[in-house]
């Protein structure tokens, strides 16, 4: 009779049988694989609905470059000074928000509670884009210094390679000198 080979899983290891008796526990049954996602827990809460988290920036960056310019100033001011204005001039059935002006502060508080988060996350996206800028410039300058030190060393080399080298001008004084020699002994044989 064969002898019983153990159970592997897929990746050729042996798995253990979690059988009656086998002293397996509850938590070695229910052990997954790695390259499988684990199953959905459920929520207490309801699930928030999903949005895209990249148009959602673009958006505020949007608000928010809408908010720093001059033209959203002339606007906020003209709202304001006709909504001063119908609740001060107009009949007095016609108002909605009579002299202490509380619905103006309530709208003008809800206003720059939605702005100042836009305006935080605008920040973010811009530092968040600087620092991946910053971090190519960093990487490009690497690169940069790393070729000019390898210029350097090769120029270097050529220097040193061309001090070994024999130029024209030394050929031409060793031949002259060589031209000499030569023609000093012929001399000094005409003189003896």
């Amino acid at each position: 009779m064969p002898a019983e080979r153990p159970d592997r899983d897929g990746g050729g290891r042996e798995r253990a049988k979690a059988g009656p008796g086998s002293g397996a526990t509850a938590l070695s049954r229910e052990r997954r694989r790695l390259d499988q996602p684990r199953p959905r827990r459920p929520r207490l809460l309801p699930e928030l609905p999903q949005y895209d988290a990249e148009a959602f920036g673009r958006l505020s960056e949007r608000v928010a470059r809408f908010l720093g310019t001059g033209r959203f100033i002339v606007w906020m001011t003209l709202v304001i000074i006709v909504w001063l204005g119908w609740n001060i001039l107009a009949p007095a059935a016609l108002r909605f928000d009579p002299y202490p002006f509380i619905f103006l502060t309530l709208v003008l508080s809800l206003q720059a509670s939605y702005a100042a988060p836009l305006i935080l996350l605008a920040q973010n996206r811009q530092d968040d884009r600087d620092r991946v800028t910053q971090e190519q410039e960093r990487k490009q300058n690497e690169r940069s210094m790393a070729d000019t030190e390898y210029l350097t060393r090769e120029i270097a080399a050529l220097r040193m390679g061309l001090g070994e080298v024999a130029t024209r001008d030394w050929i031409r004084s060793e031949l002259q000198d060589l031209v000499r020699d030569l023609a000093e002994p012929a001399g000094e044989e005409s003189d003896r």
